[in-house]
Parts: structure tokens; sequence; C-alpha cells
């Protein structure tokens, strides 16, 4: 079947049902939703179903503006607070971590390729290639499990995992460009591929950072009236970011995180609608573009790389991942060794290596197609392996703990209301004084406005009975006297959102 404007509408509305039905299942048994995408585009391929795709500039085309917004939308939902003290790792992963995964990876490549069967001869160039289109890690798949678990992670991972799923990107695909133009010249200047990455690194985050701020202050001053239209001027702007910084010739993937950063970290009006409307649309666009890319392949053709893509796969996540994260961690000692083997396994390859592995294909690169098939062949095998054990991995190295993250009221403040809103869970301390509402010692201006309790929720009144182990939802505009009478009551878990 060739899709034409007559049945393209039907086929797209029955890939994105199926896909969310696949996702739905996934996120029950805490299968990577991007594996179950991808396996729907292969059924529906040229190999199966019978879809006729195979036009590479497309698939790149949907995969930068999807990661235009997924990347913009994952900045957004990262808080200053919680990756500053971690932000000197994250960083080094996401840059050296990189490029020394490359060049391990690499060199591994080039030493197999000439013994295995069915695999050409690859050169050094063409090795290195290959293994910096695979060096960077998937973010979404790996959090989508988590959340599914409800399994938070100890010694501050989490937000370590997320800096660097969000901002190795760039690293990797300036690489894989810079590598590209060095096959087809045939040199290599070392000073001048350096230069390439400093500017592509610096005029990125700088044009990032100006341009986050340029939208949140156009943001809370266009004064629109019709409320919808806020996000769609947020997600021309997320466009507008990534365009006009690769016209100035920096990293469009890296300002579009950080002026996500900067915009999610910022206080602007209809925040709340706005951060809603990008998650939706994020994931709109992980699924469209996991079913390109599903499309793109023909599963056929990864038969003939079976055997060197587990050589590669295996080395990745047993040797190259490892010593890249021993190495980078180094100098941090305030990760413990279980801490680094955990940032080790989960390593995910994800949707952003096959998009990276288009450029060669486009390119006209010699062996090309092979490398497209061993990098969607290996990111399949990651998929499968890590995709699948991250949480049991986390209880293994008992690492795992609630998740501090998950709100059980889904609830936020007006950005005009100056006051703090906070969920607590009640314990038999806190109840010391009588099991009534009116019994707990709080400030004044302050209100207990929900209880959930066994699934349930309901509005409290003075004489209403608490039990251990109950959630209030609390709104104060005092928020340093809350935060004592927590305290006095004995109440240690508790989490604050001040507007």
């Amino acid at each position: 079947m060739i899709l034409d404007t007559g049945n393209i509408l039907l086929i797209g509305s029955i890939l994105l049902f199926i896909s969310v039905i696949a996702g739905k299942a996934g996120y029950k048994f805490g299968v990577p939703a991007l594996l179950l995408f991808l396996g729907v585009g292969m059924i529906f391929g040229s190999d199966g179903l019978g879809i006729q795709f195979h036009n590479p500039h497309e698939a790149q085309f949907i995969g930068v503006i999807a990661l235009s917004i997924i990347l913009f939308s994952g900045g957004m939902d990262t808080k200053f607070t919680e990756i500053k003290p971690i932000a000197g790792s994250g960083v080094i992963l996401a840059t050296i971590g990189v490029l020394i995964t490359t060049i391990i990876t690499g060199g591994f490549i080039y030493y197999i390729s000439g013994y295995i069967p069915n695999c050409p001869n690859l050169t050094l160039m063409e090795s290195m290639l290959l293994a910096a289109v695979m060096s960077s890690t998937d973010s979404a798949s790996v959090f989508s499990i988590l959340r599914s678990k409800g399994l938070g992670l100890k010694q501050r991972l989490r937000p370590v995992l997320e800096l660097e799923s969000g901002s190795n990107d760039p690293m990797a695909y300036m690489l894989t460009i810079l590598l590209i133009q060095i096959i087809q010249i045939g040199e290599f200047n070392v000073w001048q591929s350096i230069g390439m990455l400093l500017i592509q690194l610096s005029v990125g985050a700088l044009s990032g950072y100006i341009l986050g701020q340029v939208t949140v202050w156009v943001m809370n001053r266009i004064n629109i009236d019709n409320q919808s239209l806020y996000p769609v001027l947020l997600l021309a702007f997320s466009f507008f970011i990534f365009s006009f910084t690769d016209l100035l010739k920096g990293n469009g993937y890296l300002a579009v995180y950080i002026a996500g950063l900067v915009v999610g970290n910022k206080k602007m009006v209809h925040k709340r609608s706005t951060a809603t409307f990008f998650d939706g649309f994020s994931w709109l666009f992980q699924i469209v573009m996991f079913l390109t890319l599903g499309l793109l392949v023909n599963p056929s053709e990864l038969l003939p790389v079976i055997g060197i893509g587990l050589l590669i796969g295996i080395f990745m996540i047993i040797f190259a991942r490892p010593i890249t994260v021993f190495l980078c961690l180094l100098p941090f000692k305030n990760f413990t060794t279980k801490a680094r083997v955990y940032i080790s396994w989960v390593g995910l390859r994800g949707a952003v290596p096959i998009i990276f592995a288009t450029y060669p294909l486009i390119a006209g690169i010699e062996n090309s197609k092979f490398i497209f098939n061993i990098v969607f062949f290996i990111t399949i095998i990651s998929l499968l392996v890590q995709g699948t054990t991250v949480s049991a991995m986390a209880r293994w190295l008992k690492l795992d703990s609630e998740d501090e993250t998950k709100k059980e009221f889904d609830v936020s403040l007006p950005d005009e209301i100056k006051s703090s809103m906070s969920e607590i869970q009640i314990t038999e301390t806190a109840l010391a004084n009588g099991n009534k509402l009116m019994n707990l010692t709080l400030p004044d201006n302050t209100l207990a406005v929900m209880v959930k309790r066994n699934n349930k929720y309901f509005v409290p009144k003075g004489h209403t009975t608490i039990n251990p182990g109950d959630k209030l939802l609390v709104i104060s505009d005092n928020e340093e006297e809350l935060k004592k009478a927590y305290e006095s009551l004995g109440i240690e878990r508790y989490s604050m959102e001040k507007n």
C-alpha cells in the first residue's frame, strides 16, 4: 500500500490508536513504549502489512520536529533545584561521556568488523561514525517505566539520568556530523574539529538561555484574550529557537533543551495548561517519530546483522557504558559503586540514534545502510535487555525508594495566588493531641482542603477524624511557619510547592 492523501488519515488514525493501546499495555507491564511503537511500525511496514515508506529525508524531518518538542518539553519538566547539586556529573556524562563511548565502541567495531561473516570491513572513521550515532542515551523510555512502577531512586540518580539523557544528544549529533564530513573530505583536522564542537556547544547554550528568557518575557506580556493560543505561541517559540540557533551554526537540540529549562523554571501565565498541552504534544510526536522509524526499516534486512549487532550491543552494555560512567564519575565521590553500576545499566539506546543513523544515509556514505540496520538492531536489543529491567535493577542494587516526585493531589494554584501548597502524610506522632483535624497544630491562614484515604478523596471539616497514613493537601501563605509546624508534629514526609 502506498500512502496518499486518500488514505493517510485512515492509516494514521489506526496506527495512532494501536500505538496508544500498545503503550498502555507496555506501561502496565514495564515494557518500554518506544519498543512497542517501533514494533507497530515494523508490523505495518513493507515486510509486514505492506505500507511502503523508504524515504530517510522525511523520516529525518519528522525526527527533528519531534526532538525539538520532546527536548523542549523535557527541559520544562526539569527543576533547577534538582539538577543543581548534580550538574557537574550530568554535564560530564553528557559530553565527555559521549566522546569516551564513541572512542571505546568505535575501536571495538573497527577491530571485529573484518572477522564477522556478512559484515563489511569498516574503516576506522566508519567504525567511529557507527559508534557516534549510538553514543547518546534515551530518557523517555527509562522514566516512563519508572513512573509506571511508582519507583523513586536514591542518591539523586533520577536528576542525574534526566540531565544526561536530556543534554547528551547534541554531543552525539555533532560527532556524527563531524565524522561524516571527515569521511567525505578524507582528512581530519583536530583543531578545526575541536573549534566546531566548541562553537556548536557555546552558541547553542547561549542562544537557548537568551531565547528562553525572551520567550518568558513575551508570554507574560503579550496579553492574548484567547488563552488557548498560549500553547500555540510557545510551540512556535520552540521551533524558532531550534531553527534560529541552527542558522547561527549552534546546536539546536541543546538550545531547545536549555530554553525549555529556562521556561519551566520561570513564572509564566497559564503555565499549567501550557505544560499539559506540551506533555500531550510531546507524546504525540514520540509516537509519530517511533512509528515512522519502524516503517522505515525492513525487518528482513536485520537478519544479516544479528551476529555483529549482538556483539556490539553486549559490548556496549557490559564494557563501553560502565567504563565510560566510572571514568566520568571519578571526580565525584558522592556516588556509591552501586549507584555507578545503576547509571551504567540505564544507558538505553532509543529513537535518537536511529534518527542520527539517517544522516549517513542521506549523505551517501558507503555502508550507510549497514550502519542504519546495526543501529536499529542494537536499539531493539538495548530496550529488550536494559529497558525491561530498569526497575528490577534498582531494587536489586537497593537503590529504589518511594517516588518523592509523585503527587497524590493533581492540583496547582494560579500564578496570581501567592501561597504555598503542600502534601503531607499523617503519622501517629502528628495525632498525639487528638485524631480530629482541629487537633493538628497548624499556623494561622492555613487550610487543610482535601484528604486522601484508601484512594478516596474528601473535603475535611474541623471535627473530621484523621487517621495515620492519610494524605492531606494544605494551603498556606506562611511557608516558614508551616514547615515549623510540620517539625513539631513529627511529620517528616511532605512536599511543598511555592507559588
